[in-house]
């Protein structure tokens, strides 16, 4: 099998299994219990908090345990635009994450704010200066996703976010895809709010966090016990934190032997499979992240047939499966329906070798032919 899904999950490494284990097992206390095995839970998670700020460069009270990316996108974005509003105005991007979109519809919907949502070049990049004509005084928010899912499109996150400070607003970014690949330090990228996803880093499902700048008020939406320091409720999750860090520890942005592998696969794709089109920027865009669209096809056809050959990639993004309308984001970047609909992704990191994307070039080549054929 070859698996190039990896912007879907990741399989839990071998080491993070080994660091959560304990606290599965005889080490299972409540953090907030007095006694001992409540201390080392305790104990446990300060360190888990500590590395994962240390891989963000970020103090370990700006960290935030949360159950998902999704949690921690909605988190970021309604805790910092209900927390202390100089408006009810919120910018985002045209090609946001679900977990990001529908936060702002909601945010529309329920508390009566203006969503002004940005449109995107053929690339699937934000224009620094309509970004910023996007702005107003009552803006309370900018939220851009750093990496897309689904076209692997990098966003210039540093300079939006130097765009909003100038105007005095806020910048959260959804950097759960760009985690595994992309260095995520947040005095560089400049950004007040950062969410993450432990399963597309070798953790688990079921664990995430967001960075929050120390200075920012942040209205809890999960409310209780009053745990992360009364930003996020819930007995914590020690086990599946200390995995996350476990999964971020001395991890590094991705080399360029991936960018240059990932080039080679795109170079022979579109160099021999007849009318592919790669999706997203040719240049901006995450290393080891391949998507493309094959008109006159169906993409759910391709995945098929290329799992029957033993390879697992995806027609986009896993939020989405299941759903035969266009993506949203393909038709943000000028796609027309029809083929929208045939988008097939690839991606992988340092475990997928030339030889498996020479294999799948081939397979994808075989498979096409078969489908022109018969169409």
């Amino acid at each position: 099998m070859i698996y190039l899904d990896a912007a879907a999950t990741t399989p839990v490494r071998a080491d993070v299994l080994q660091a959560m284990w304990p606290y599965l097992s005889g080490e299972f206390g409540n953090p907030s219990s007095a006694h001992e095995l409540g201390a080392l839970a305790d104990r446990a998670l300060r360190g888990a908090r500590s590395d994962v700020a240390a891989w963000l460069g970020a103090r370990p009270s700006e960290i935030v345990f949360t159950a998902s990316g999704t949690e921690a996108d909605n988190l970021g974005i309604q805790g910092i635009a209900l927390a202390a509003p100089r408006g009810r105005h919120v910018v985002t991007s045209a090609i946001e994450h679900p977990a990001v979109a529908e936060t702002c519809e909601f945010l529309a919907r329920v508390h009566g704010f203006e969503v002004t949502v940005v449109a995107v070049d053929r690339d699937g990049r934000v224009d620094p200066g309509r970004f910023r004509a996007a702005l107003r005084p009552d803006t309370t928010l900018a939220t851009v996703m750093l990496a897309s899912n689904e076209i692997g499109t990098v966003q210039p996150v540093a300079e939006l976010a130097a765009a909003a400070h100038e105007h005095g607003i806020p910048f959260h970014t959804d950097a759960v895809q760009a985690a595994g690949s992309l260095g995520l330090d947040v005095r560089e990228l400049g950004v007040d709010a950062l969410s993450l996803s432990g399963h597309k880093l070798g953790a688990p499902k079921g664990v995430g966090a967001l960075f929050v700048r120390g200075r920012l008020s942040l209205e809890p939406v999960i409310h209780g016990g009053g745990q992360e320091r009364g930003r996020r409720s819930g007995t914590e999750n020690v086990a599946f934190a200390v995995a996350l860090a476990a999964a971020v520890r001395g991890r590094r942005a991705a080399g360029p032997e991936l960018s240059r592998r990932r080039d080679g696969f795109v170079d022979e794709v579109l160099r021999t499979v007849p009318g592919a089109v790669l999706t997203g920027s040719p240049a901006d865009r995450l290393p080891g992240h391949a998507s493309f669209c094959f008109p006159g096809t169906g993409g759910e056809i391709v995945l098929l047939e290329l799992e029957r050959q033993g390879i697992l990639c995806s027609s986009g993004s896993a939020c989405a499966a299941g759903r035969t309308e266009p993506s949203p984001v393909l038709l943000a970047i000028g796609l027309e329906p029809d083929v929208a609909t045939t988008a097939v992704r690839f991606t992988f990191g340092d475990d997928v070798s030339d030889d498996d994307l020479r294999t799948t070039a081939a397979a994808l080549r075989s498979v096409m032919g078969s489908i022109t054929a018969l169409a």
